[in-house]
């Protein structure tokens, strides 16, 4: 059996959207606050962060209620309402001149990005069982094509208006609506439907089921960590390299950009190499010693071209989560699989959700104008703070530690 060619064309169309959408608001976060009246940047970064939160929180909660739909009514309806949705919401994007019409529209792109889970099904739905993870790996891959797109597009456009990304978004995903509607089958046949229950409204059942499996509490707990320090870097990289170099939104697009690559050619290229040289712990380790250096530089840095030094610094820490995800899923029975990305997707988004609430008004502190001690870094330098008291814990992940103590 062939996985067919249109539908696939789809699938990896709405991904790429998808990734867009999450990307492209980025480098735009500064002059959009400005467009609101938001205030200083200091000030705007609280707002941003509330918005990111809300997305965020969103993309949580209907996570399981998305899935749970296309499981009842089919994959199709599901995709075409969401890329509906997300043309809706770059158009009140575009058009809103306050920060309520703002969060609304975060809120739906947030609800209508849970796609992500039914896309990932129906092409499981339609791929023969020896293809199912070469197909996997193209999600993957264009996802990572649409998150340094969607920064470097917004960049782009927002140097003509800083609306114009949102009108080419709303474009791009009432055209793959319309696509969708021509061309795509419904892959989930009626006798394999389920009736949507009360279940598939818990955002939180993952969460509580894989807490429940042993040896996973401290990984899962090193992970959080891990990415909570890490959404410095999506929450407040455009204010503070606004703040504290006055890099325009093109600027940043193209950093964020650079990060992407980098972050490819980590996963990509050096992963795959170091691991069966030096071993997973150790590659964790180092992407975790990397994620300190990079937070604390960036922290401390006073001109503009030790950023770009850095990046390729911070690109290594993101050898964490892939590598902490391989030791954990090591640690788990097959039919167990499932449940445990289910949940380190969970805290993911939970993270997600709570660090744009506690970073920028850290921000806030030490960049507003009026601020008793004037250093925008902190937040980065308190990240870094946060990955070395928890350094610790990314060690008693030893192997050789846990065969030495078999309690």
């Amino acid at each position: 059996m062939q996985t067919p060619r249109n539908a696939l064309v789809f699938i990896l169309a709405t991904i790429l959207i998808d990734a867009v959408g999450v990307g492209i608001i980025f480098p735009l976060m500064p002059d959009l606050m400005a467009r609101v009246g938001a205030g200083d940047t200091a000030s705007g970064a609280i707002w941003g962060g509330i918005l990111m939160a809300a997305y965020a929180a969103m993309q949580f909660v209907f996570a399981p209620i998305v899935g749970g739909l296309s499981d009842a009514v089919g994959r199709k309806p599901v995709l075409l309402v969401a890329l509906a949705m997300l043309s809706v919401d770059y158009v009140i994007m575009a058009l809103a001149e306050t920060f309520w019409l703002l969060l609304l529209g975060r809120a739906l792109a947030g609800a209508a990005g849970a796609t992500y889970i039914t896309a990932t099904a129906y092409l499981a739905d339609i791929s023969p069982p020896e293809k199912r993870a070469a197909n996997f790996g193209l999600i993957g891959a264009t996802f990572g094509v649409g998150f340094v797109m969607g920064p470097a597009l917004g960049g782009l456009l927002a140097s003509w208006h800083v609306t114009a990304p949102f009108w080419v978004a709303a474009a791009l995903s009432a055209a793959a609506a319309v696509f969708g509607l021509a061309v795509l089958p419904e892959s989930l046949a009626t006798a394999r439907r389920r009736r949507f229950t009360r279940a598939d409204l818990n955002p939180f059942r993952a969460i509580l089921e894989a807490l429940r499996l042993p040896g996973l509490a401290l990984p899962l707990l090193v992970l959080f960590i891990f990415e909570f320090a890490n959404m410095v870097y999506p929450v407040l990289w455009a204010f503070w390299t606004r703040e504290a170099f006055g890099w325009t939104a093109a600027l940043i697009g193209t950093s964020f950009a650079a990060y992407g690559i980098g972050v490819a050619i980590t996963q990509g290229a050096v992963l795959p190499f170091l691991i069966p040289r030096i071993g997973e712990f150790r590659t964790l380790i180092l992407g975790a010693v990397a994620a300190i250096v990079a937070l604390v530089g960036l922290g401390l840095t006073p001109v503009a071209w030790i950023v770009f030094a850095l990046i390729p610094v911070a690109c290594l820490s993101d050898m964490v989560p892939p590598t902490a995800t391989a030791m954990m899923s090591n640690r788990v029975a097959q039919d167990r699989q499932g449940l445990l990305q289910g949940v380190i997707a969970a805290l993911g988004s939970i993270s997600a959700v709570v660090a744009p609430l506690v970073v920028t008004p850290l921000f806030h502190a030490f960049a507003a104008p009026d601020a008793a001690l004037y250093m925008p870094g902190v937040p980065f330098l308190a990240a870094g703070g946060l990955l070395l008291l928890a350094l610790p814990a990314f060690l008693a992940l030893n192997p050789a530690r846990r065969q030495s103590n078999p309690r």
